[in-house]
């Protein structure tokens, strides 16, 4: 999560309490003290209503998928997404949206932002929420999708290109008999490269590379500034800038494996690596954001992957509804 965003959400802590009230709320336990008390907490502080109103948004995005009469069909429509060309997956959802019988868009099934969702509706290929995909391009290469990453392949007599559109993907490139350039590009510019593993993340405001093996060249969309990278370094990116390089870390594409390690890693990048995995929401206290995480952890099963950070760490997993976890320290 970037620091725009986070910043434009409520709280932590009202927002633990608005997922405890709307938790209760919708059991059949609350009375009609509960429901006056809800009342007085949400007129009490603005922050509680913007907290109540995130809370609530997502409740109902994810309640078709836990309301449903027919969750298998549900299922069995959202897999069909994976194999229906772009033009036709529109339509798909708009039917997926009837078998859970609600009125919403495509958001009721998915917590993401409109960009995200927007790329996989028309992208040749992309990944879902909590999934991993791998996809074997035309001249024997290979790309893996992670979660909510969606790509555009165009391959002709002069170039292969690759399109990211929107999160992360790790390439294993394959020599072209007919010496055609490979590159990836990103709104921030173009990565051409030179027999190579590599991977690329977009971000709000730029683009990380990261070598493997090989080198990359990384030319900014301004078309000013153009660097080399080789195998064992990262960089940052806009669409006139080039960050310094540092060292690439491998294990941050261990992701493709399913398997998140942590050496040193702050808990907050943690937590922003395992959100694209979890169907609802992972509320984070600020106060632990800044621990160390060290060890492997399974990148596509957040919440197996929090309960093993609490079994090492001064933290408590909390689970007020099955779609919303909140991480807070020991008390």
């Amino acid at each position: 999560m970037t620091a725009r965003a986070a910043a434009a959400l409520p709280p932590h802590a009202a927002m633990a309490q608005a997922a405890d009230w709307y938790a209760l709320l919708r059991s059949s336990d609350a009375s009609s003290v509960d429901r006056d008390r809800w009342r007085a907490w949400l007129d009490a502080a603005d922050e509680h209503r913007r907290a109540w109103a995130y809370v609530e948004r997502i409740g109902q995005r994810l309640a078709p998928l836990q309301d449903s009469p027919d969750r298998q069909a549900a299922a069995a429509a959202l897999r069909t997404l994976h194999d229906a060309p772009p033009r036709r997956r529109r339509q798909v959802l708009l039917g997926l949206l009837g078998v859970a019988g609600t009125g919403l868009a495509w958001s009721a099934w998915r917590h993401t932002s409109l960009p995200q969702v927007v790329a996989g509706w028309t992208a040749d290929h992309h990944a879902d929420r909590g999934e991993i995909r791998h996809v074997r391009l035309p001249d024997g290469g290979e790309v893996w999708l992670s979660a909510l990453s969606a790509i555009d392949v165009q391959y002709s007599a002069q170039e292969r290109r690759l399109r990211l559109r929107a999160g992360e993907i790790l390439v294993q490139t394959h020599a072209d008999p007919a010496g055609r350039p490979f590159l990836v590009e990103t709104v921030h510019g173009t990565l051409r490269a030179l027999g190579t593993r590599y991977l690329v993340r977009l971000e709000e405001d730029d683009t990380l590379a990261a070598v493997y093996a090989g080198a990359v060249e990384i030319t900014t969309a301004d078309r000013r500034k153009v660097g080399l990278l080789p195998a064992g370094q990262q960089r940052r990116f806009t669409r006139d800038t080039l960050g310094e390089p540092g060292a690439a870390d491998p294990a941050r594409a261990a992701w493709h494996q399913g398997v998140l390690i942590a050496n040193g890693m702050p808990l907050g990048e943690v937590i922003d690596a395992l959100r694209p995995y979890h169907w609802g929401h992972i509320s984070l206290a600020p106060e632990v954001a800044a621990l160390p995480v060290f060890g492997s952890y399974p990148a596509s099963d957040p919440g197996r992957a929090l309960d093993m950070l609490a079994s090492v760490m001064p933290l408590r997993i909390r689970r007020p509804m099955p779609w919303w976890l909140s991480v807070d320290a020991q008390p």
